[in-house]
């Protein structure tokens, strides 16, 4: 092999490698495009009501119970050499709404002793220094207030004015909610993006070694509704 076949050969590896590198990349970032189209974290709960009023022509308050075992919250954290994934663990999500007044309630209930990314020692350091998930052992979101719209094939868009409690410190968010309801069965999913540094929790950066001051989050989730006063519903 001359030194121009031996210069093409290494140029063709060299493209291989980096095309396998970003179809990682690419793979990767539709696994996290489909969890999202698929979770605080149920903001999703105000829908419930929404799409019920919607279907029946009357607005009717309801309560959405979320089911964790399929309810799926991952978080993205931009480093500056590569971007961690993880994941938590819902405890429990009950959500009351009634969109006629705009109220809501309820609890959405997270682990933050869950959080896991793969990796032992990374997951101690986020749950030990940055959560203190021994002393804060629950992320929480209780909401306040919804707003929303139904199409006629069932999808929805709502938004949800609540508190989120993390690190033992309470934060008003809003967050926007997408998903659709079959029968009394919704499905949901939502995204937010929590400054957790600006809020008091400790910077996990090491040196040259830096991580964004923002954690994405997003929710995918599913649960069963209960109208309130619906014993002459009619079917969707």
């Amino acid at each position: 092999m001359n030194l121009k076949e031996s210069k093409d050969s290494s140029t063709f590896e060299l493209m291989h490698c980096s095309t396998g590198f970003w179809t990682e990349v690419l793979s990767m970032a539709r696994r996290v495009i489909n969890v999202i189209g698929s979770c605080a974290f149920a903001y999703l709960l105000t829908i419930a009501v929404l799409v019920h009023g919607a279907a029946s022509a009357e607005l009717r308050p309801g309560t959405l119970e979320l089911d964790p075992s399929k309810t799926l919250i991952e978080f993205r954290l931009p480093g500056s050499l590569h971007t961690t994934h993880g994941t938590f663990k819902l405890e429990r999500g009950t959500i009351i709404a009634d969109l006629a007044s705009g109220k809501a309630g309820g609890s959405i209930v997270v682990d933050a002793r869950s959080g896991d990314t793969g990796i032992g020692a990374r997951d101690n350091e986020m749950r030990e220094s940055v959560l203190e998930a021994q002393r804060y052992p629950t992320i929480t979101f209780e909401p306040r207030h919804a707003t929303g719209q139904l199409g006629k094939d069932g999808q929805f868009q709502a938004r949800l004015q609540g508190i989120l409690t993390i690190h033992g410190a309470e934060h008003e968010i809003v967050v926007d909610v997408q998903g659709r309801l079959v029968g009394d069965n919704l499905v949901a999913r939502t995204h937010l993006s929590v400054p957790y540094v600006e809020w008091g929790m400790k910077d996990p950066s090491v040196l040259f070694l830096t991580v964004a001051k923002k954690v994405d989050i997003d929710i995918a989730t599913s649960g069963n509704v209960a109208w309130t006063g619906d014993s002459a519903r009619s079917s969707h």
